[in-house]
């Protein structure tokens, strides 16, 4: 991997993950176009199935066409899909394509992206490239609605012109990535056995909790984000506050703190994160009762699951066998987008019949399991070990 050429990855990586980051504002942008959360949820709910289309069509391209140049192709999907949202309504007879290209578009690029790095790196310094791209990747999706909610409210900006800016950068960044496509071609294309084929084999072993672990995390990831506007509303706190706060503890903490927890017990410091994660939610429910909180729930929630998903993405893999890691985390990959385009379907009906309180409390549970499965993955490891 050559400096010059990761230069345009980078960058493409940081424009396209601002198209996900614009999920964040869709429930603003329904509600000013007189629709509700439920309208976000169903939206979201129509990624998933986009999501869970690219995954095949990945796994079969990309020994053909380059994982590189399906990760440009993806961005300009996810570009497509949020100017959709512009033009196109939800009671639209095609009021499904927004949602869908955006799903298709973000999961082709969590996948492929991810790819196109493992291809042109070593095994010595591919961890060093996955913890850059990740953190890029996080910038971008923390970064675009921090800058649109100051935007809307400072520049007065409409939700609709900045859906269509974020859509703009998509296109560029995809380009950015054809070049880096181009300017670094895979150095040996191989095919490899479809990822669905080893369902059996990681359901056999402790992957199987981190992949679930990070299905749940990613729900409370996406209920925390995608309906923080309406969370916040009424209490004096606004959105872009927790963007900013949240975007720049992920990137100080995985700066910081990436090789101490790397280099740490397993055991411990997936429950330590997992519980500062539950310790963020907990400081929303108390929002309403002084402004501070809010802050402190974006560090709090940042640090926790700022460090869990590359710690849960570690095991997930070295608890597989050899032959079955790229299934892993082509898996691990599903889970996550199950949850983070999954979750806000069941969250927007919860907001919307039962309130902010009971969406909270259903975002604490999500994070609670995942804390539980964690227990229950090294209670396995210990009777492996026992039994042995």
């Amino acid at each position: 991997m050559q400096p010059f050429h990761a230069l345009f990855v980078l960058l493409g990586t940081l424009l396209a993950a601002s198209g996900y980051g614009a999920t964040f504002l869709l429930s603003m942008h329904f509600r000013s176009a007189g629709g509700t959360d439920l309208n976000t949820g169903v939206a979201l709910a129509q990624a998933v199935i986009g999501t869970f289309v690219s995954f095949p069509l990945v796994d079969w391209f990309a020994p053909r066409v380059g994982a590189a140049r399906l990760s440009a192709f993806a961005a300009l999907c996810l570009g497509a899909g949020v100017a959709a949202f512009t033009v196109i309504a939800p009671e639209h007879a095609i009021g499904f394509v927004p949602g869908f290209l955006v799903g298709f578009g973000w999961g082709s690029f969590s996948l492929a992206a991810p790819m196109a790095l493992a291809e042109r790196t070593t095994n010595t310094d591919r961890g060093s490239w996955f913890m850059r791209f990740g953190t890029i990747q996080m910038v971008g999706i923390g970064t675009c609605p921090a800058l649109a909610a100051f935007a809307i409210r400072s520049l007065h900006w409409t939700v609709t012109s900045v859906l269509l800016v974020v859509a703009g950068l998509c296109m560029v960044g995809s380009l950015m990535l054809e070049v880096f496509a181009r300017l670094s071609p895979n150095p040996a294309p191989h095919t490899q056995k479809p990822w669905a084929l080893n369902s059996g084999a990681i359901l056999r072993t402790r992957a199987v909790y981190s992949i679930a672990m990070i299905g749940l995390c990613a729900c409370v990831f996406s209920g925390l984000l995608t309906f923080q506007m309406s969370l916040v509303q009424g209490t004096g706190s606004h959105a872009g506050t927790f963007f900013s706060f949240y975007t720049v503890t992920v990137i100080l903490a995985r700066w910081l703190l990436g090789r101490l927890v790397i280099s740490s017990r397993r055991e411990i410091t997936t429950k330590l994160v997992l519980m500062l994660m539950l310790l963020g939610i907990v400081a929303m429910f108390a929002v309403p009762y002084h402004t501070l909180f809010h802050p402190t729930s974006a560090v709090l929630f940042g640090t926790g699951y700022g460090l869990a998903y590359p710690v849960i993405q570690e095991q997930a893999v070295n608890d597989s066998d050899a032959l079955h890691r790229h299934a892993a985390l082509t898996w691990f990959i599903v889970a996550y987008s199950l949850g983070a385009f999954g979750f806000p379907a069941v969250g927007g009906w919860v907001l919307v019949h039962a309130g902010k309180s009971a969406l909270t409390a259903l975002i604490a549970m999500c994070g609670m399991s995942a804390l539980v499965l964690s227990v229950l993955r090294d209670r396995r490891s210990l009777a492996a070990q026992f039994s042995s």
